[in-house]
């Protein structure tokens, strides 16, 4: 899954727009997003992971790492 598939996941289950996003997270923090700045790097796949995770806190969400059985196949 790419971090552009992720961030649309959560916007979708959230019925959030990227606006909407940027908005909130501008609000919540010291540094100023925007809807194009954020679609260009989702589109460029730049987006940092910091930022990832911090728009996953801010829709309520939290990251999870959980290690593969090593019984299953890597796809």
């Amino acid at each position: 899954m790419s971090v552009r598939e992720f961030v649309k996941i959560m916007l979708a289950k959230e019925c959030m727009t990227l606006t909407q996003l940027a908005k909130l997270a501008t609000e919540n923090s010291d540094k100023k997003y925007t809807m194009d700045g954020l679609s260009h790097k989702l589109r460029k796949g730049s987006l940092d992971f910091n930022d990832v995770e911090f728009f996953a806190k801010l829709l309520g969400y939290e990251i999870v790492l959980r290690k593969f059985d090593n019984n299953q196949p890597i796809v």
